[in-house]
C-alpha cells in the first residue's frame, strides 16, 4: 500500500516493521466540548484506513491523545465554576460516546495528558540540555525555532498565517523568535502548596516538578507520549490540515531536536477540513454541528458513506444537497443488495445467467477495488468501481441463478464491512407480503384498481413494490429503513 506523505510530497510504500507493530498515532481531541462533525471526518477516515490496514494483514497499535490540559479547558471551567478536571471527564466521557455511536472502534489506546507530566518533563529537560529551550521569568520554558533549522519542513513555512487563528500561537512577549513555543507555563503557586505535587491556583493545573510549578504547553504532550509508547521514532502520523502548522512542525521540532534521531515520523497523512457554504467548520466561526445533533435527523451509515465517498485528502463542503446524494448513493447499493438477495432467495430454473458467467467480472471488480484502496487509500474511486459493477449487473440482474445472486453481492458487502456500514437484509412483515401475493393476483387478472389500492396500501405501512419477472418486489422505503 502506497500513501501520500506530507512531508516528502510523494506516495511511499507502507511497510510491515519486523518484530513489532505498525505504530500509528493520530491527534486527539482536546475535551472541552461537543465533537462535531468535522472531527467525525478526521477520525472516519482514519478509522476506515485502520480497519483496512489490519483487514490487509497488518498488525496495527493505534494511538490517540486525549489533550485535558489546555487553555480552553480553563476558561470553560471557570465559566461553570467547575474544575477543569471535571470537564475534562466530562468531555472526555462524551468523546468516546460519540466515537462509538458513529462506529469508530478502531483505536488501541488512549493516553491523557495529564497523566504523562513525567515524560512532558523528561522531554523538556532534554530539549533544555541541548539548547533547544529557553526560559522566560514568570512566563515558561519555550522552544527556540532558530536552533532547528529543519523548521517548517512539513508545512514549508515558518511563521502563522492568517488560518491559523485559531490553532494557540504563543504570544510570549519575551521570546526570542515570533514561531517560540511554549513546552511548559509557570504557574505561582502559595508557599504553603510547595510539599504537594499538584494543586490549582484560581482554577489553573499546576504540577511541582523540577521544572518549576507549571504546567505543559500544548505541543509537547503529544511527543512525548509517542516516546512513551513507541520510542522517539514510529511509522504513521495523522492529523487534521490545520494541526500541519504549528502543531506538526513543533512536534517534529521537539522530538528529532530531543532525540537527534530523523525522521521523528516516516508518513504523515492529514486529511481535509469540512465546510460549511465554503467556510472551515469550526467551534470558533460558530458554524459546526455536533456529532449529537446530526444523528438526530441522519443515520451513522450516511455519515461514514459520505466521509468515504470523499477522498481522505480533500475538503467536504457540507450542504443538503451532499448529504441528500450521500444517503442516495448509499441507498441504490442497498436496493441493489436487497434485489440480489430476493433471487438468491428464489429457485428460479428458468434464470439462464450462471456464477461462470459473472465470475470473471466479480473477480475483476474485487482487484480493482483493492488497487484503488492500495493507492492513497482512493475510497470515491473504489465506490465507483462498485458502481460500474452494478452498470454491468443490471442488464441481467432478474436472468441470475441464485449462486451468481449471492456471489454478486460479496465485492458490495466487503466494501460495506470495510467502511464499518452493516448491511441488514431487506426483512418484510408477513402482512406486507400477503398484500404483496394479492395484488399480484389482482394485477395477473388485469384488475388494475384493485392492484393500485393495495400499491397505496402498502406503500402507506412503508414499504414499496416493484413488478419484476420473477414476481413482485417488496423492499422497506429509504425514509423508513435506517
Amino acid at each position: 500500500m502506497r500513501l501520500l506523505n506530507t512531508l516528502s510530497g510523494k506516495k511511499e510504500e507502507v511497510m510491515k516493521p519486523e518484530g513489532r507493530p505498525l505504530n500509528f498515532f493520530v491527534c486527539g481531541p482536546t475535551v472541552y466540548d461537543y465533537a462535531h462533525i468535522g472531527h467525525a471526518r478526521t477520525y472516519i477516515a482514519f478509522d476506515l484506513l485502520v480497519r483496512y490496514l489490519r483487514a490487509s494483514g497488518f498488525n496495527v497499535f493505534y494511538l490517540q491523545n486525549i489533550t485535558d490540559v489546555d487553555d480552553r479547558i480553563i476558561v470553560r471551567a471557570k465559566e461553570r465554576s467547575i474544575t477543569p478536571q471535571t470537564l475534562a471527564e466530562e468531555f472526555e466521557t462524551a468523546h468516546k460516546e460519540d466515537m462509538t455511536s458513529i462506529g469508530i472502534t478502531s483505536a488501541s489506546a488512549f493516553a491523557r495528558a495529564s497523566d504523562y507530566i513525567p515524560d512532558i518533563v523528561r522531554q523538556v529537560e532534554a530539549l533544555i540540555t541541548k539548547g533547544n529551550a529557553y526560559k522566560i521569568e514568570h512566563d515558561g520554558f519555550y522552544f527556540d525555532i532558530s536552533t532547528f533549522p529543519d523548521y517548517g519542513k512539513l508545512s514549508k513555512r515558518t511563521v502563522a498565517q492568517a488560518e491559523d487563528a485559531v490553532t494557540r500561537i504563543d504570544e510570549g512577549v519575551q521570546k526570542r523568535n515570533r514561531g517560540d513555543f511554549a513546552l511548559w507555563k509557570f504557574v505561582v503557586v502559595p508557599t504553603n502548596t510547595s510539599e504537594k505535587q499538584f494543586t490549582l491556583v484560581d482554577g489553573e493545573p499546576a504540577w511541582n516538578t523540577s521544572l518549576g510549578w507549571g504546567r505543559p504547553g500544548w505541543h509537547i504532550e503529544d511527543t512525548a507520549i509517542t516516546e512513551h509508547f513507541f520510542g522517539p521514532q514510529y511509522d504513521i502520523h495523522g492529523g487534521a490540515e490545520d494541526l500541519k502548522f504549528p502543531h506538526h512542525e513543533a512536534e517534529i521540532a521537539q522530538q528529532e531536536a530531543a532525540s537527534g534521531k530523523k525522521p521523528f515520523v516516516r508518513i504523515w497523512l492529514h486529511t481535509g477540513f469540512v465546510r460549511v457554504g465554503g467556510e472551515k467548520m469550526s467551534k470558533s466561526l460558530g458554524n459546526f454541528l455536533t456529532i449529537r445533533d446530526f444523528l438526530k435527523k441522519n443515520t451513522v451509515e450516511t455519515l461514514r458513506w459520505l466521509v468515504a465517498s470523499h477522498h481522505y485528502r480533500s475538503p467536504i463542503n457540507y450542504t443538503d444537497e451532499t448529504l441528500t446524494a450521500a444517503t442516495r448513493s448509499l441507498d441504490t447499493l442497498y436496493e441493489f443488495l436487497d434485489k440480489l438477495s430476493f433471487i438468491e432467495g428464489l429457485n428460479s430454473k428458468n434464470n439462464s445467467v450462471s456464477y461462470e458467467k459473472i465470475e470473471g467480472l466479480i473477480m475483476d471488480t474485487k482487484a480493482k477495488v483493492t488497487a484503488a484502496l492500495e493507492d492513497d487509500f482512493n475510497t470515491p474511486e473504489a465506490i465507483g468501481v462498485l458502481f460500474n459493477f452494478l452498470n454491468e449487473i443490471k442488464p441481467k440482474l432478474w436472468m441470475l441463478e441464485q449462486k451468481a445472486a449471492k456471489e454478486a453481492m460479496t465485492p458490495l458487502l466487503d466494501v460495506l464491512s470495510l467502511f464499518g456500514i452493516e448491511y441488514t437484509h431487506n426483512l418484510i412483515p408477513s402482512e406486507i407480503i400477503a398484500f404483496a401475493e394479492e395484488r399480484e393476483l389482482y394485477r395477473v387478472n388485469k384488475q388494475f384498481a384493485n392492484a393500485d389500492d393495495l400499491r397505496k396500501k402498502i406503500s402507506a405501512l412503508g414499504y414499496s413494490v416493484d413488478d419484476t419477472p420473477l414476481g413482485p418486489f417488496v423492499r422497506k422505503m429509504p425514509t423508513e429503513r435506517r
